[in-house]
Order: structure tokens, then sequence, then C-alpha cells
């Protein structure tokens, strides 16, 4: 074990005494910072845009956090039997910190999405690390409520984040959203440092830094393919396939060294087991669907519905209840009939409903509409999540659980990263394409996405800017609705095994 917690008075260490709920709690905090700033920028997007400038590098300010933090959670379980869980940690939330700040001083585009990338890099040692400590510290027995905790966590976090991020632009300055880390940071340092102390005991492991190596250079070359194709580079651009070929290249040398490495970031053995292959597969696609549709409704909601960001930020709570609603309803399901294969088939059946509807959505379309599609993708997708990492677990042996949950987890991450990536560039392309043929030649227009220009545009013209806008919306959804189809179909495929009864 990496660390353990300070024991009360007595010796007393179990589950649910005052030093574990007092740790519990800091790590719960800690874990909602990082899945807030996953969430947290989308309703405000259209403000720094129409502050900073940079509309072509709008998916990347939420892209450049997802994708480091996507890369360096493999790296961090190890680091933290290496070095202990509590210094990894507090380095960790130190990033995180140091990212926020320099995010809320940033005065261009560029800045903001490097700050962002920064930021990330803390961020994904937030939630591995921490979920690492819980299993440290709390016993098997009394393990999955915690970790159950954690899942509600995250989607509350998915709720409060558009939320929150729409009130303070609303009422104060977007650069606040990344200064409210700052004291919720600081004090949960402060609990660690009180409760969380350093065990003498490491795990010697081999850091497959090679194979990170890799795994970063194909992650960022196929974010860079994905949105920079068609809108910033033209597909006939040589270097644009000069990008896609370093992609190819690192993920020869990733396979390479994760044969050969002695403790490889993600075991190749691990893709001949068929429900690791598939839950990651369909985890990719769910990642896609869900960061794609939560960056790009907002900009929807401000532009298109003319919603303030406070109420943009509203307006996305059917899409998160609904998700965090069917999450838990399906976690005690499972827990009560010991069956889960349904639930994947069902979730993304319900997906695939509520995505399609929503491409049915106009500018004249009544809220409530918005509201009830929104729902439905949500409820789907909160049927998928949860169930995918239980049914990797459950079928992989347990020495191997830890490193499958992580695969399963890092799939979902990549997914998100490229959806918002993908979808951006599409958005973008069919934008300018529809504005073009729209508008006569010449027509002066808002340099940047910012709504409230937009809605200041003579009538006849903004009218078809809306038109536009609405057009590349849809398309996006189009394309997220096409994808969840193949979730459906690969759902199909999975086994169901009998749950195991004992812990791991």
């Amino acid at each position: 074990m990496g660390a353990k917690f300070t024991a009360p008075a007595g010796g007393e260490t179990q589950a649910g005494q005052p030093s574990v709920r007092l740790l519990f709690s800091a790590l719960m905090l800690v874990m909602l910072l990082s899945a807030l700033d996953q969430t947290i920028v989308s309703t405000a997007l259209p403000t720094i845009v129409g502050e900073l400038g940079g509309l072509d590098k709008l998916s990347w300010v939420v892209t450049a956090y997802i994708l480091a933090s996507t890369i360096v959670v493999p790296l961090y379980g190890k680091f933290g039997d290496l070095f202990g869980r509590k210094i990894v940690l507090q380095t960790a939330i130190g990033l995180f910190l140091a990212g926020s700040a320099l995010c809320g001083l940033a005065q261009n585009m560029t800045q903001l999405v490097l700050m962002r990338a920064l930021q990330g890099l803390g961020g994904g040692g937030l939630l591995v690390v921490s979920m690492a400590a819980i299993a440290d510290v709390v016993p098997p027995a009394s393990r999955g409520r915690y970790q159950g905790l954690f899942g509600g966590v995250f989607g509350l976090a998915t709720v409060l984040g558009p939320l929150i991020g729409g009130f303070i632009v609303q009422h104060t300055s977007w650069r606040w959203i990344f200064y409210i880390n700052l004291p919720l940071g600081i004090l949960a340092l402060l609990v660690i440092g009180m409760v969380f102390s350093a065990s003498n005991r490491r795990k010697r492991h081999q850091i497959d830094y090679l194979g990170a190596f890799y795994l970063s250079l194909t992650l960022l070359c196929i974010i860079l393919f994905t949105s920079q194709g068609g809108t910033v580079l033209a597909w006939s651009n040589p270097q644009l396939w000069c990008i896609l070929a370093f992609a190819l290249v690192g993920v020869g040398g990733f396979i390479y060294e994760e044969r050969i490495a002695s403790e490889p970031i993600i075991p190749l053995s691990l893709f001949r087991d068929r429900s690791f292959l598939l839950c990651s597969l369909i985890g990719f696609i769910i990642g896609m669907s869900l960061f794609g549709s939560v960056t790009f409704l907002p900009l929807y909601l401000q532009v298109v519905k003319n919603a303030t960001p406070t109420e943009a930020g509203l307006q996305l709570l059917p899409l998160m209840g609904g998700l965090l609603a069917t999450s838990a309803a399906s976690g005690r399901m499972i827990s009560r009939t010991g069956r889960y294969r349904f639930f994947p088939i069902a979730g993304t059946l319900l997906a695939f409903a509520g995505m399609t509807l929503l491409t049915t959505i106009t500018t004249h379309s009544p809220t409530w509409h918005l509201y009830l599609f929104t729902c439905l993708l949500g409820m789907g997708l909160g049927m998928v999540m949860q169930v995918l990492v239980l049914a990797v677990q459950n079928s992989v042996s347990p020495g191997l659980i830890g490193v499958a949950t992580s695969g399963v987890t890092l799939f979902r991450s990549v997914g998100g990263s490229i959806g918002v990536a993908l979808f951006g560039a599409v958005f973008t392309h069919i934008l300018q394409s529809n504005l073009l043929r729209l508008l006569p030649e010449g027509t002066p227009l808002p340099r940047e996405l910012n709504p409230v220009a937009v809605h200041h545009l003579p009538q006849a013209i903004r009218n078809d800017y809306l038109q536009a806008f609405g057009a590349a919306i849809h398309a996006a959804f189009t394309m997220a609705a096409g994808v969840i189809v193949l979730a459906f179909v690969l759902s199909w495929l999975l086994r169901e095994a009998p749950l195991r009864g004992e812990a791991a």
C-alpha cells in the first residue's frame, strides 16, 4: 500500500470512524474538483471566445484538459506505489491549482488552452489517486458504498458544472470558474495533510515511460487530425496527413513497447478478453456522446435560444439528472438481480433515441422538447457508464482489476477528447459553409461566437445566421446518433457472467 490514514485514539481504523470520514470528505472534494472542470467550462465558452477571440480553438479549451488528464491516468497509479499516495496526491492537487490560477490569468485563447493542459496534468491524478487511496484505507467489505459515493460525486459534478459555470459567468467573470478551485483545493490539501499519513511500504515498479510517450503521441496526433481536418487545414494539405502518419507511428510504437515492457501501461493480453475489448469500445463511444453533447448544447441554448449562461446551465439539468438517476437505479437493480447485460443494450438504445430527437429541435421548438430529449439521452448514458466498469471487473482476474478498470476509464476519456474535437470540427465546417451559402458576400458578421453580438445583428442577417448555426449543431448531433448505433450493436455482443460473491 502506498499510504494509510491516521487512526483515531485507541487505534480503531474501521470504515466510518471520524478520521476515515474526514479523509473521505477531502477525497470527495478532490474528485469533485476534477470532475467539475470537465463540464463547468461549457456554458462559459461563448463568453470566453467573445472576450479572448480564437473561435477555431474553442473545442480545445475542453479537449486540452480531457486529453492531458487522460494521458497521465496510467502513470499516477504507479507513482503512488513508488512514492506514496499522499505526496503524489498533494503534487497532483498543486499542479491542478497552479493550472487553475494561470487559466484565470490567460490573456488569449492559446494561453488558456496551454494552461488547461497544465490543469489537466493535475486533474488526471486527482481522480485515480483518490480512488486508490480509498482502496488503501477501507476494507473490501465496506468499500462498495464508498466507491458508489464517488460515482455519485461524478454525477453531481456533471449536474452542477454547467449550472455553476453559467451562474459565475453571468454574475461575475468567466475567470472565476477557475479561481473558485483555489480555496476548495487548499482546504482539501490541509485536510489530507492532517489525516493522511505516508506509509514506509512501497511496491517496486518499472514505470513504462516509453509506452506513455507513444500513447501521448498517438492521442495528440489523433486529436489534431480530427479537429483541424477540413477546418484549420484542408484535407489535401500534406501537413494534415503527416500528423496522421505520426499517429500511426505512435500506435505501432505503443503496441511494440507494451509487448516488451516488464510492466506495460495497458497489457495487450487484456484485449483478448471479450468483455474488456467490448466495454472499452462502448465506453469510447459513450465518452464521445456525453462530452460532445455537454460541450455544444450550451452554445445552442445561448446563441439560438438566447438563453443567459445561467439559464443554459439550468436547461442542462434534465440531461444530468437523467444520467444520475438511471446510474443509481441500474446499480441497485444489478445488486438485487445479479444481471447486467440488459442495461448497456437498453441504455444505448435510449441514448440513440434521445440524440436522434435532438436533431429535430429548431429555433421555434418549445423548451420542454429540449428537456425531454436531453433527459432521454442522459438516462440512456447513465444505464451504460457504471455497468461497463462492473462487467470488466467481473470478467478479469483479481490481479488485473486495477489496470482493467483504468483501461476502460482511459478509453472513455479518450472518446471524450476525440468527440469534442471531432464534433467541433464538423460544427465549425458546417457553420462556415452555410454562412457562405446563405449570406451575400461581404456581409458583416461578428468575428467570434458571441451570443450578444449575434442577437444585435440586423434581423434578416440574424435569421440566416441562426439557421446556419442550427444546421451545424444538428450535423454534430446526427453524427453522434450514428456513432451510438455502433455502441448499441456492440452491446449485444456482451456476455453475461455470474457476479462474483467475494471481493477481489
